[in-house]
């Protein structure tokens, strides 16, 4: 591995490119390393997870919203957009803001959390739309997406380990747009330089606040990411035609480290895998059982069980209090701590109820389940009980938490809390849970045979039977695809679903 030391330097202490991050990412794009095989399969199973959540949300507003402005971009080669025919294609960079909505609207796929949040998976949309428009022209193949997609999970993974962006309220996406451009600087066997540049550029104009996933959250949570990847595409165009970005883009006095995030004086250590090692990033991330966000999956299973074990605490009249001791990220952001008036309002919107812990906990528990549409419904959230129950649930830190959501030793990593209901008559039922069931460390940890099922139970209703099978087939073989099967990596939908919905009339 190696260690890359980022600081902060003055315009008059120049830094040179290969110094700079910027380039360090880039020569982790432009180095040709195999990828191990249970890598491969992991990445089949991002697709699919992918392709699930996505089709699952193919009626959903901004889903119909993306996919209609995605539509009024036809062009050829094209790439394909989730839900219609693989023959109509579209702009690759709109592809990929259509299908990352599609694939982030759910909040419902993969997720690594270190000293930043990210969902890597918001990297193969525009990964594979630019391999699907080039796959003729240039010759790619599986092999080659599979390539573009762990180098960007790598990227991804690196930089969230390293670099927090919450701290400083900027959102997360400030790292998904290098870690995209990088992914399809692999994709595309462009020289390190190329890739520097579409990195800095790409960076440059992903850098927003988190003012989108606070307060009362908005339909953009879903488009957020879709327009990083969207960027990167472009970016990585301009950076092909000679076009350069600011530079140093994260060391600069004026540059992202100095003025975004921890000013002149900021140092990070930045681990990269070095020449010749393997991309494994991938395999330390995990994906989600239930459409919410990620600190929720390990108190959803909790609230499950206790749901079963103690049917007595899904009943407001008989519960006092219940306090939810859990690290600093998922009291702060999801929890109580946030100050947010909204987590409590069964008004709230979809986006803001996925990010409130003590209504999830709340439902999770009285209902002893959790679905990604039926969980989230105005009537399901302002039920009389619910309500009186979810204004009894409060989060708190604890210090032991936070620890064991930074450590670096797997067996002590830790996402979940400590549960303590203190009931009517007195009495305290207090249970703990540090993983979600689904986490490699879980209860049931996912493997293949679970990203399947997840694919079929929910594209059921959706897709036709034979689509389903033959979308499994087809992401299966990936590694072996050829260019003209590349177009088969998408869901189709009946037209006649589609046209049960229409997005209102936009500019395009």
């Amino acid at each position: 591995m190696i260690h890359h030391a980022v600081r902060v330097h003055a315009s008059a202490e120049p830094l040179a490119r290969t110094e700079q991050l910027a380039w360090a990412l880039a020569e982790v794009a432009t180095q040709a390393v195999p990828v191990d095989a249970d890598v491969a399969d992991m990445v089949v199973n991002r697709v699919i997870d992918n392709a699930a959540v996505a089709t699952a949300s193919l009626l959903r507003a901004p889903v119909v919203a993306a996919r209609a402005q995605a539509v009024a971009h036809p062009y050829r080669p094209g790439a394909t957009v989730l839900g219609l025919d693989p023959a109509e294609r579209v702009s690759p960079e709109w592809a990929a803001w259509a299908n990352g909505v599609a694939v982030r609207e759910l909040d419902y796929h993969d997720t690594f959390l270190a000293a930043e949040y990210s969902h890597p998976g918001d990297n193969i949309a525009p990964v594979l739309a630019v391999a699907q428009h080039l796959a003729e022209r240039r010759g790619l193949t599986g092999a080659d997406v599979l390539r573009g997609i762990v180098t960007a999970y790598e990227v991804q993974v690196d930089l969230v380990r390293a670099i927090s962006l919450h701290r400083h309220k900027i959102d997360h996406v400030a790292h998904l747009g290098p870690s995209a451009a990088a992914g399809i600087g692999t994709l595309l066997g462009l020289d390190t330089a190329t890739v520097f540049q579409a990195i800095g550029q790409a960076l440059h104009t992903t850098t927003a606040t988190r003012q989108s996933r606070k307060g009362e959250i908005s339909t953009w949570k879903a488009f957020a990411p879709a327009f990083a990847g969207k960027v990167a595409v472009e970016a990585v165009d301009r950076a092909m035609r000679g076009q350069t970005s600011p530079t140093p883009i994260y060391e600069g006095e004026d540059g992202v480290i100095a003025w975004l995030l921890d000013g002149p004086d900021a140092a990070y250590d930045v681990v990269l895998p070095g020449p010749g090692e393997p991309r494994r990033a991938i395999l330390d991330t995990y994906t989600k059982e239930h459409s919410a966000e990620y600190q929720s999956q390990a108190l959803i299973d909790l609230a499950r069980r206790l749901h079963h074990q103690h049917p007595e605490v899904t009943d407001p009249e008989q519960v006092a209090s219940i306090l939810i001791r859990t690290s600093h990220h998922t009291h702060h952001v999801i929890g109580s701590g946030a100050g947010d008036p909204q987590k409590y309002d069964p008004a709230a919107s979809r986006e803001t109820l996925d990010h409130s812990i003590p209504y999830i906990f709340t439902v999770a528990l009285q209902d002893g389940a959790w679905h990604h549409v039926d969980s989230y419904t105005p009537e399901r959230a302002s039920r009389p009980d619910t309500v009186a129950l979810w204004r009894k649930v409060t989060t708190t830190e604890d210090p032991q938490w936070t620890r064991r959501y930074h450590s670096t030793d797997p067996d002590e990593l830790a996402f979940g809390g400590r549960v303590e209901i203190v009931l009517t008559d007195g009495r305290t039922v207090v249970e703990e849970i540090a993983v979600a069931d689904a986490h490699p460390r879980g209860a049931r940890p996912f493997g293949r045979e679970q990203y399947v099922a997840k694919f079929r139970s929910l594209s059921d209703g959706v897709l036709e039977p034979a689509e389903v099978e033959r979308f499994l087939d087809t992401v299966q073989r990936l590694p072996e695809l050829t260019a003209a099967e590349l177009a088969g990596l998408t869901v189709t939908a009946p037209a006649r679903l589609l046209a049960a919905v229409s997005a209102p009339e936009g500019i395009f």
